[in-house]
């Protein structure tokens, strides 16, 4: 017989982050103060104003966990016919982003502080996005902790449904398992297309970082995977 069941503890449900402590520079401090209320879309709980948020009409992508920034802000720059949204809840990212944004005078690139999940669920329409970048996530390397794993089934059917037709989803890891794992869900997706016979090459857009090359200096791995939706 089963035991009841504890509703004191209901069912983990994903995040798309967790939460640390960190440190906030002066310079990121002042961005956030003078860039924040033009480029921070705040959250609501309802549909994102992207139209009104970017003051034009272009194809639209979305970064999930940017760390620092200092990739998105290059991708930004790389394709200025492109708008980008990037999500992260970790203040010092926030603020070092909004830095680059300021120092490169990036137009296209706007940030919603607070939980992807949520996000993509509720601010973002389905069939809406060109893109979607998730580089890196948290690994959560050992076995036990597999399931605190953003990729899973659940949250790629999330994305996909986010896509329109011809849009893609980019990922990007340097733990082997956690390639694997990612390649395992995205294939089993059937809004989803394999681009690659399994692993794509590292495409032009994605910057190499230098944390990425030492370890590929070292012989450390990394692994791309570039899907895109089907037609309806």
């Amino acid at each position: 017989m089963l035991p009841p069941e504890n509703t004191a503890h209901p069912q983990r449900r994903i995040r798309s982050f967790v939460l640390r402590a960190g440190r906030i520079g002066s310079g990121q401090e002042k961005a956030l103060a003078e860039l924040g209320p033009h480029f921070l879309l705040p959250w609501q709980g309802q549909p994102l104003e992207l139209d009104a948020a970017f003051a034009r009409l272009a194809p639209r992508i979305v970064e999930i966990g940017f760390g620092m920034g200092q990739a998105t802000a290059e991708i930004a720059a790389q394709r200025p016919e492109d708008d980008f949204l990037g999500i992260e809840v970790h203040t010092p990212g926030v603020g070092s982003l909004l830095k680059a944004i300021g120092e490169r005078g990036l137009t296209n690139l706007r940030i919603v502080q607070h939980d992807a999940v949520e996000v993509l669920r509720e601010g973002i329409a389905p069939g809406s996005l060109a893109g979607i970048h998730i580089y890196f996530p948290d690994p959560w390397h050992k076995k036990r902790h597999h399931k605190r794993r953003l990729i899973q089934p659940e949250f790629v059917r999330l994305l996909a449904e986010r896509l329109r037709p011809g849009g893609y989803i980019h990922l990007a890891t340097d733990w082997e398992n956690y390639a694997e794992q990612m390649l395992a869900v995205l294939a089993a997706e059937p809004l989803l297309h394999n681009t690659a016979k399994d692993f794509a090459p590292r495409p032009a857009w994605r910057p190499q970082t230098k944390f990425e090359a030492r370890g590929l200096r070292l012989g450390h791995g990394v692994w791309d995977l570039l899907f895109i939706r089907k037609a309806d």
